[in-house]
């Protein structure tokens, strides 16, 4: 491939359900490198399995983009010159790529049926042995190899089923070479002879279909998971039949996102069991209700997500963790991208997002905090949502947690914590409770610092301890033993809610014994 040539990436899902993480991280790294070169970043849908089709999960995987800030600049949702995008739009184009290639001897057609190849594979089994449909057996089926012209014209003239299969060279070494792996080399007789076209639906297979697209669409690197490496060797192989080998992409295969436990791929069971999401937004699947844990429904920011993805898998080689996109893309290489899978920690997940809710402004924190204080009943201004979520932001890790950290700045307490209440609802407290609440009725000011400036005058006055005054007001004003320092509460309620939440406490809970 020419040094020259355009950077043109493509991310490729088939709309089969809700996109996991594992695709998205591979739309990332296919959007990052494409920013790094100047390239074009395009989006294709393949849907041509039909039955495995789940209505909505073309919208999902959109909208999945989107939050997470991976722009597409050609594809499904924006056009472009290559138009459709979508495979299940672009199905009169590859039946003549398949023909070709069998005009070529590159491929055939077979009419097994599906009996036929259920009876063989018994067969195998029986004896012991692997099946595979290959050159060992391509002559002895019903196939052009072994039909004569005539036979094969007479059979597709009257309707009988059949695929095109590619024809697999016998005892060949196919060399390739991937930008993470290096340098692999496979022989062909390890390799079965691969579906490409099928009669029965008029569709082809996922081989054909995407090596014809990429070439069509000017795809210059291909950046995939590395479940894909066992095709490769028919993905080159194809190139070369189609005489497209000078203008064939270069490939690179992503390491498996890991167990949290690290052995095998990360899956939704494994987020069940564990309590952490495995896909970018909530899902709920139609046709069975079934229902799945999102990242942005759970309360992380798209930019904490993206920042804690790119890095598993992917090291910038310093010791930086924190990563805008822009810095993303302008320290992403393949080059630094591991071979080995990364285990996926949910505790770091929460941890990347709480380093970001840290330096939120109080505008920011605003954006995510009313929709959750509107669930709750509450509508306030943004400056009040936001000074809220930005006093308690440095005890929170998700978006989630800010209500739990802030529901008493808006509704007072009519219960109190049974701990906080035997501990400090005793004695003295009461009436000393009852002396600062005409100290608080008298400051006009209410302000943080000048509340606290008189008050901690007066206790040293009274000689009162500092916690035992301090807790029986947090008891008033939080109800539990949580919260802030007690002068961010009453500065955030005032001075009117401040000394009615005292007398609440004070008619309607009886001091301990």
């Amino acid at each position: 491939m020419s040094q020259e040539r355009k950077v043109r990436v493509r991310f490729a899902p088939s709309p089969t359900g809700p996109l996991h993480i594992g695709g998205v991280r591979t739309a990332l790294y296919n959007y990052l490198f494409a920013r790094r070169h100047g390239g074009t970043m395009i989006l294709r849908i393949e849907d041509t399995d039909s039955q495995r089709f789940v209505p909505g999960a073309e919208e999902y995987i959109l909208e999945s983009l989107k939050w997470c800030g991976i722009e597409i600049d050609e594809g499904v949702g924006v056009g472009g010159p290559h138009a459709p995008y979508r495979q299940s739009e672009r199905r009169d184009i590859y039946l003549k790529y398949a023909k070709q290639l069998v005009e070529s001897g590159w491929a055939y057609y077979a009419f097994d049926t599906a009996e036929e190849l259920d009876a063989l594979r018994k067969e195998y089994e029986a004896r012991g042995e692997t099946f595979a449909y290959n050159y060992s057996i391509r002559e002895k089926q019903p196939t052009s190899l072994s039909l004569s012209k005539e036979e094969v014209a007479a059979r597709i003239a009257r309707g009988d089923q059949w695929v095109i299969r590619f024809k697999m060279p016998e005892n060949e070494i196919v060399e390739m070479d991937d930008l993470i792996r290096g340098h692999v080399e496979v022989n062909t007789s390890t390799l079965d002879d691969k579906v490409l076209y099928k009669s029965a639906d008029a569709l082809p297979t996922y081989h054909l279909a995407n090596i014809v697209d990429d070439r069509l669409m000017e795809v210059s690197h291909v950046i995939r998971g590395e479940e894909w490496l066992p095709s490769l060797p028919l993905h080159y192989l194809l190139y070369r039949a189609f005489g497209w080998t000078d203008l064939q992409p270069r490939f690179a295969h992503l390491p498996l996102l890991l167990k949290p436990t690290g052995g095998g791929k990360l899956s939704k069971r494994d987020g069940d069991k564990m309590g952490f999401p495995v896909f970018p937004l909530f899902w709920k699947s139609p046709a069975t209700g079934e229902t799945a844990r999102g990242y942005r429904e759970d309360g992380y920011f798209p930019e904490a997500f993206i920042n804690m993805l790119a890095l598993l898998g992917w090291n910038p080689g310093t010791e930086q963790e924190l990563f805008t996109m822009q810095e993303l893309i302008d320290n992403f290489s393949l080059e630094r991208v591991s071979k080995s899978g990364a285990r996926f920690q949910p505790d770091k997940a929460k941890w990347f997002n709480a380093q970001y809710m840290h330096r939120k402004t109080d505008a920011e924190l605003a954006e995510v905090y009313q929709p959750i204080l509107r669930e709750h009943g509450i509508e306030v201004s943004d400056e009040v949502a936001g000074k809220a979520a930005g006093i308690m932001k440095e005890r929170a890790q998700l978006t989630t947690d800010l209500w739990d950290l802030t529901s008493y700045f808006f509704i007072a307490p009519t219960q109190y914590e049974e701990k906080q209440t035997r501990k400090y609802w005793k004695g003295d407290n009461p009436a000393i409770l009852r002396e600062l609440r005409g100290v608080l009725e008298g400051i006009d000011d209410f302000s943080k610092e000048n509340t606290e400036r008189i008050v901690h005058a007066w206790i040293e006055e009274k000689g009162y301890g500092m916690g035992q005054v301090m807790n029986t007001l947090r008891l008033a004003l939080v109800g539990a033993g949580k919260g802030p320092g007690m002068y961010d509460v009453t500065e955030f309620i005032g001075r009117e809610e401040t000394l009615r939440r005292i007398d609440y406490l004070l008619d309607n809970l009886k001091p301990a014994e």
